[in-house]
């Protein structure tokens, strides 16, 4: 028997690389795409700092363990640490636990902040948002006067 009802209607993801930067991933919320998965390993007092609006708070030390219990070994993975060694180290652990579907988020919540990405906790919620943070016409020419500057 089909074990996804679904499966001839939803066209499956593409899998995800193993590095993405916050515009990918911010991109993949924003249009609805299915279902993936953002752990903060890093430690609980910086996770309540602050975080990625909806990312699960995973210590490194507790890591392997809560995701095996919690988590399909086929979802996408979005994962951050404190810096690019932690996320790589921790992204590194997850995939020798069997999920096949990581991506190191380049940059971490630093990166995600920098282009408006929402967040929650102590500090983020007495940090107003950006001027043009709920201004979609704002933020989408901030995105071409970007990609202008890269080409």
């Amino acid at each position: 028997m089909n074990s996804n009802p679904l499966e001839n209607i939803i066209p499956s993801q593409p899998p995800i690389e193993p590095q993405s930067d916050a515009y990918a991933v911010k991109s993949r919320l924003e249009w609805g795409e299915p279902a993936f998965t953002m752990l903060d390993v890093r430690d609980r007092m910086a996770y309540n700092q602050g975080h990625i609006m909806g990312a699960m708070a995973m210590p490194m030390d507790d890591l392997v363990d809560r995701a095996a219990s919690s988590l399909e070994k086929k979802r996408d993975i979005y994962v951050y640490g404190a810096n690019e060694q932690e996320t790589a180290q921790a992204a590194q652990m997850l995939r020798a636990a069997g999920f096949v579907h990581v991506s190191e988020l380049k940059g971490g919540l630093a990166a995600w902040k920098e282009i408006g990405g929402p967040t929650e906790g102590i500090i983020e919620s007495r940090t107003p948002a950006g001027a043009d943070d709920h201004n979609v016409v704002s933020r989408m020419q901030n995105h071409l006067d970007n990609l202008d500057k890269k080409a």
